[in-house]
């Protein structure tokens, strides 16, 4: 019987100079097989990308010193830079407007609409939050997660591929997948941030025997329903 084995892959440190579809290649292509998926971790893909700004090169907006007062201490956008950061991208007034939308439906129970309408406060990484030296970056979230992911499916020749977003608190995210993937599935399996983006130099997950086991849950299932009950002999 199969099972899923997480696979974490050590590599060098990455910059903008690499590229993150040549990278997996170098050093995943002899541990991947065609039942695999292969995960990266998303603030990699953006720094490949040279999607990352430095604090000092921001100046920080008013509508972001206010804004950022109302965000939860461990939340990226709780940081004065942090919050600017993805102003940049977003706009600042358009930021403001999702930020006050966001605030009146938490009044009424629901949540994260801020997040939604402001993708880029969901993805932006304050300094830290990624491997040395870009710990002293703020980073973006990637550009065209999707078409990395089929990039890197197709050389590969595994099953799939994606971009994911995880961190130890328990939340899991896939920003970008290769066709015929369940993001929330695979979301699922890598709940416990199996990545490590410091000192471990491990942002590529290897999903190891995912059609396996899949197959084999299928065929589990379908015999459970044509079981005939005992008492029905």
């Amino acid at each position: 019987m199969a099972e899923l084995e997480l696979v974490p892959v050590k590599t060098r440190i990455l910059t903008d100079k690499d590229d993150i579809v040549d990278i997996i290649a170098e050093y995943a292509s002899e541990l991947v097989g065609p039942d695999d998926i292969i995960c990266s971790a998303e603030s990699v893909v953006a720094i490949t990308q040279r999607r990352y700004t430095r604090p000092e090169e921001l100046t920080p907006s008013w509508q972001a010193r206010i804004m950022r007062r109302f965000v939860p201490a461990e939340g990226s956008m709780a940081s004065l830079y942090g919050m600017q950061a993805a102003m940049e991208l977003e706009g600042e007034w358009k930021t403001l407007f999702c930020f006050i939308l966001g605030f009146f439906a938490k009044l009424i129970g629901k949540n994260g609409v801020f997040y939604k309408l402001c993708r880029q406060a969901s993805l932006t990484d304050d300094v830290t939050g990624t491997m040395p030296p870009f710990d002293k970056c703020i980073v973006y979230g990637p550009e065209d997660p999707d078409g990395v992911a089929e990039k890197i499916k197709k050389r590969m020749n595994c099953y799939g591929a994606c971009i994911a977003d995880v961190n130890d608190l328990k939340r899991s995210a896939v920003l970008g997948h290769s066709r015929g993937l369940n993001p929330k599935e695979i979301a699922k399996i890598l709940i416990d941030n199996p990545f490590g983006n410091a000192s471990q130099k491990t942002p590529i997950v290897i999903i190891k025997n995912y059609v396996q086991v899949v197959k084999e849950n299928k065929e589990r299932m379908k015999a459970k329903k044509t079981e005939v009950p005992a008492d029905a002999e």
